[in-house]
C-alpha cells in the first residue's frame, strides 16, 4: 500500500485526482493540501510515499517546499502535477528534486499511471 498526499489549491483538481486513485486497491489518500504550509505539516503528519505537488500554490509554492521536501527522512516521491510545464521550469524542479514532473493539461493520466505503477510494486 502506498501513501498519498495530493497537494494542490484547486479542488476540482484534487477532486478528479482522489476520484482516479481511489479506484485502485493499493493506494491510501493519506492527505490533501492547498497549499505549501499545509503541503509540509501534512507530510510531517502522514509520511506519506509519494506527494502529487502542484507549482502554483499560496503560501509557499510548490518550487519553494519541493526541496524542504526532498530534505525529509524518509523522504517522499515528488510528482509534480503542474500548467507551468515549460523545460526550463521542468529542469528547474529536477534540479529541486522532484522525481517525475507533468502537465496537468496533457499529461494528467500519466501521472496517474505513475503512481499506480508505483502502487504496484
Amino acid at each position: 500500500m502506498v501513501k498519498v498526499v495530493i497537494a494542490d489549491d484547486n479542488t476540482p483538481i484534487r477532486e478528479r485526482i482522489i476520484k482516479l486513485l481511489s479506484g485502485l486497491s493499493d493506494v491510501e489518500i493519506a492527505g490533501e493540501a492547498i497549499d505549501g504550509v499545509e503541503t509540509a505539516v501534512m507530510v510531517r503528519k502522514a509520511h506519506p510515499d509519494i506527494v502529487i505537488l502542484d507549482l502554483q500554490m499560496p503560501k509557499l509554492s510548490g518550487l519553494e517546499i519541493l526541496p524542504r521536501l526532498k530534505e525529509m527522512d524518509p523522504s517522499p516521491v515528488v510528482v509534480v502535477l503542474t500548467n507551468y510545464s515549460s523545460g526550463p521550469m521542468k529542469a528547474m524542479c529536477t534540479r529541486k528534486g522532484a522525481d517525475f514532473f507533468f502537465d496537468k493539461s496533457t499529461e494528467f493520466e500519466k501521472a496517474i499511471s505513475v503512481i499506480e505503477k508505483m502502487a504496484q510494486r
